[in-house]
């Protein structure tokens, strides 16, 4: 069994992703590393190859702007990165510039991929989302957030980044997964309010045209988190490779804990009970 990983970034300092700690979380359970890196307004490419690793191999991608419906560019660079992994490879595990895997859960998704490496019935691995919002002390707790969500695929080129990247499909059907033990950690709305309206800002252009863009634009000079989703409290830990990130925080949000509930939930994948 042979495990590539593979991620597309474009503008990671500008909107300060936590790609290096991504791309390090899985490194370890990762044979090779595919980085697809777009065309960018600052140094994202050199910070890429500042990254300490055989394991890591770079390409270069330009963005096609105009396919701005439901993010669909976002899916064709996945897809790019997708195809990109050589066929001796058993796995293919994606991660967003913006998502962190706990240490603690690396052997068990090591021994998932070992025991479904040769099932045919099981065409990906699906994980738990934590979803952090405001700072690292809050998680949003409510349907807006997606609960899982497939990241590990089976290396088999049939199968597509779906709409917006956020999950795959196979000829437009729902892959079969075994929902795995095991949580990825969103970063995505863990920002400096500044930094956070930019990218908010900057990456709307993705899913609205020119016209639905200028109706939504604003004076504001930071990204206002209160009173937009419900949140709980975050008691667990950190990933390591998240601590000096952490550390470095310069902001504050203070946020009223309200906790909701989950009426209805939209799955792109079908569980397989093994």
């Amino acid at each position: 069994m042979k495990v590539c990983g593979f991620t597309i970034i474009r503008n990671t300092i500008k909107y300060d992703f936590p790609v290096l700690e991504a791309i390090e979380s899985i490194l370890p359970i990762c044979d090779k590393f595919i980085v697809l890196v777009g065309n960018s307004d600052d140094e994202t490419l050199e910070l890429m190859k500042s990254i300490k690793s055989d394991k890591i191999e770079i390409h270069q991608s330009v963005w096609d702007d105009t396919l701005r419906v439901g993010g669909q560019v976002l899916a064709v660079e996945t897809n790019k990165a997708f195809d990109l992994i050589p066929s001796e490879y058993t796995w293919a595990f994606y991660i967003q510039a913006d998502e962190v895997v706990h240490e603690k859960y690396l052997q068990t998704i090591q021994k998932e991929m070992q025991t479904y490496a040769e099932n045919p019935k099981i065409e990906g691995l699906l994980f738990n989302y934590v979803h952090f919002y405001g700072n690292y002390d809050y998680v949003g707790d409510e349907r807006g957030w997606y609960r899982r969500e497939i990241r590990i695929i089976k290396n088999d080129k049939a199968i597509r980044s779906w709409r917006d990247a956020q999950g795959f499909r196979k000829n437009n059907r729902k892959l079969n997964v075994k929902h795995i033990n095991a949580e990825v950690f969103h970063y995505g709305w863990v920002k400096d309010p500044k930094t956070m309206l930019r990218k908010a800002t900057d990456v709307s252009k993705f899913w609205n045209d020119d016209q639905t863009l200028e109706k939504k634009a604003s004076n504001a000079e930071a990204f206002d988190f209160t009173n937009k989703y419900s949140v709980a409290l975050f008691n667990g830990t950190h990933p390591n490779v998240m601590q000096a990130r952490i550390a470095r925080k310069n902001w504050k949000v203070e946020l009223d804990v309200i906790t909701n509930h989950r009426p209805f939930e939209y799955k792109n994948y079908k569980i397989i009970k093994l």
